[in-house]
């Protein structure tokens, strides 16, 4: 294996979760980007962007390292549904999401050395019908408010979930082997 610094550019707890899986050393560096979208555009070629700009940032101040970075939307009938902004935000979304199918999209960017990759992994995903008793009693967990759509598919929310077809890890936030595999391209 080649000696590459490769760098994570990302706060999710999740991803590094997911990164410390693979086995290759890395470290975090966030970047804090304006992480809106055009809606008017392609979400695919959107959420591609949005990982790139991420990546950018943090490639700018190390030319010579790897970069990863990805973000994940949640699209329920062309509504992209982000972080809720309160309790009232999480419920309306996952209401919403009650009893139906809706798409995750993940999109991934690696940088060495300006070259660019981006991919996007989507994965569809049902959920059984809920309850508001049942929505609420997550709610307070707090697990939903740090996350697209108001759930995580890694916890308690994965309660929700009757089917999934697509690869989990696109759910979780970060596509384990297509990142797997592109990085394995660089480094070996």
């Amino acid at each position: 294996m080649k000696k590459v610094e490769l760098i994570l550019a990302s706060s999710s707890p999740r991803r590094k979760e997911l990164m410390e899986t693979i086995g290759i050393p890395f470290k975090i560096e966030v970047s804090d980007i304006d992480e809106s979208m055009n809606m008017e555009n392609n979400l695919v070629e959107e959420i591609k962007e949005l990982a790139y700009r991420k990546a950018k940032v943090i490639a700018d101040q190390h030319p010579d390292a790897v970069i990863l970075g990805a973000d994940t939307i949640v699209v329920y009938k062309d509504e992209v549904l982000g972080k809720p902004i309160d309790e009232q935000d999480a419920f309306r979304m996952l209401k919403k999401l009650s009893n139906q199918t809706h798409e995750v999209l993940t999109g991934v960017c690696i940088l060495n050395q300006g070259v660019k990759n981006t991919y996007c992994s989507i994965s569809e995903v049902t959920f059984a019908e809920l309850t508001d008793d049942e929505i609420w009693k997550y709610i307070k967990t707090k697990d939903p408010m740090d996350k697209a759509g108001a759930y995580g598919i890694q916890g308690f929310g994965g309660c929700f979930v009757k089917e999934i077809k697509g690869d989990y890890y696109t759910i979780m936030g970060l596509p384990l082997s297509l990142v797997y595999h592109e990085l394995m391209k660089i480094i070996s």
